[in-house]
């Protein structure tokens, strides 16, 4: 029996892991300048937290979680997004009583997730997060939103876009679900099962549906943006401004709907604009979760956050042809000529790698030309060759493979010639 890769997931060879590496180190420096820290939660949950949290009408709960019964019959999930795992740990931590607040988190971890697969979507993904939690404050909308364009502007993306809404207080969701209803239910034997489940549980789904969303009444469905009460109005209206002072550009999008009930307020992607990167230019998407505490039994703690997939990251530096810097050219590789050379060799190769100093050497017993060659393969910047003769007088033979000269030194000279 030949075993393959699961059907929606994949492996990440060294010959791509290395720009994975890239990106999450970026992501990590701009975290930093940010002063956001790393959180790590458990990679499974109790699955109550994501159908209360996320939602039991969103397609995630409903149709797409890793759900499986432990050996004590209690149901778990594989983590399919990373908000309310975080806010969990908030409230089971109390974070909420930590002196600096509002409270900044970021993550990088396996989602899981049963989709269709399709370019840069997968069944298990890498997502990176923020989440900004314990203030009201637009300007920490602006700021979350600015470090999720900062990420993207050091990558080198250039062909991007920031998307807004608002979805509102809940009041104004209120108001609208109910105008949304009216104007849905004459027809609504029209649309999907899904959209027809949707209409009194959460009539807002119905605009993100998949398969009806070339439907007439889609268009001319109800806007929530005029359905704002004044606070939730002026709430925008602070963001919009804050992103005007902070340089940023944005498009306003009313019908823009993010796929999780938690969502108020502030509502955001980010897109790709470059051609030929696909149908779906979706590469983060976020908002406001103020009621997202309080639903899975903590205090009152507003947040906002952002997801990020890095196979969506690096799908777009693909597109727009940014290239990568790869520096993996190996410092020293050591040559051996003999039984009592391939020793020493390997007792020179531990110096060189305490030292700091990428090096690597030969295991299969090669010849001299052989060995070379790897050398040569791996970019090697300097090569030492350690014969019988060399051995006797603890000495090795260094190569510049640039300029061609090559000298005998001890390991100390070695080690401090390379190191410069």
């Amino acid at each position: 029996m030949k075993f393959k890769v699961p059907r929606g997931t994949q492996d990440i060879l060294p010959s791509e892991s290395w720009k994975w590496q890239k990106a999450e180190q970026l992501i990590r420096e701009t975290c930093e300048v940010y002063r956001y820290s790393e959180i790590r939660t458990p990679m499974f949950e109790q699955t109550e937290l994501f159908q209360r949290a996320v939602g039991d009408t969103t397609d995630i709960v409903s149709k797409e979680m890793y759900t499986f019964k432990d050996r004590g019959d209690r149901s778990m999930t594989l983590r399919p997004e990373g908000t309310a795992p975080v806010v969990r740990s908030f409230v089971e931590h109390k974070m909420f009583g930590w002196v600096d607040q509002p409270v900044k988190l970021y993550y990088i971890e396996p989602m899981f997730r049963y989709e269709r697969q399709q370019a840069g979507r997968y069944r298990q993904f890498v997502q990176f997060g923020t989440e900004a939690i314990g203030s009201a404050d637009p300007a920490i909308d602006a700021e979350v939103i600015a470090l999720a364009l900062e990420v993207y502007k050091r990558a080198g993306l250039k062909d991007i876009k920031l998307v807004l809404n608002s979805l509102g207080d809940k009041e104004s969701r209120i108001a609208h679900r109910d105008a949304l209803v009216a104007h849905f239910t004459p027809h609504i034997d029209e649309f999907c099962s899904d959209c027809q489940n949707r209409l009194e549980k959460n009539p807002l789904r119905i605009l993100d549906c998949k398969v009806d969303r070339e439907h007439p009444l889609m268009k001319t469905a109800p806007s929530l943006t005029d359905y704002l009460n004044d606070e939730s109005r002026a709430y925008f209206e602070a963001l919009k401004e804050l992103l005007t002072i902070a340089g940023i550009s944005y498009e306003l999008d009313p019908n823009l709907v993010r796929g999780l009930d938690y969502y108020n307020h502030t509502a955001f992607e980010i897109m790709s604009t470059a051609q030929g990167f696909g149908a779906i230019t979706t590469l983060c998407g976020g908002g406001r979760y103020d009621g997202l505490s309080e639903e899975i039994g903590g205090p009152p703690a507003p947040g906002i956050g952002f997801g990020m997939s890095i196979e969506r990251l690096l799908l777009a530096l693909e597109a727009e042809q940014v290239p990568l810097a790869n520096d993996d050219a190996l410092d020293v590789y050591v040559v051996t000529l003999g039984e009592a050379a391939k020793k020493e060799g390997f007792h020179v190769l531990q110096k060189l790698r305490s030292a700091g100093i990428r090096a690597d050497m030969d295991y299969l017993d090669r010849k001299m030309k052989a060995q070379m060659k790897s050398a040569d393969r791996l970019q090697s910047k300097w090569v030492t060759v350690i014969g019988e003769e060399e051995v006797e007088q603890q000495i090795v033979q260094l190569k510049n493979m640039a300029e061609g000269t090559q000298q005998s030194v001890t390991v100390t000279e070695l080690i401090e010639l390379i190191k410069g």
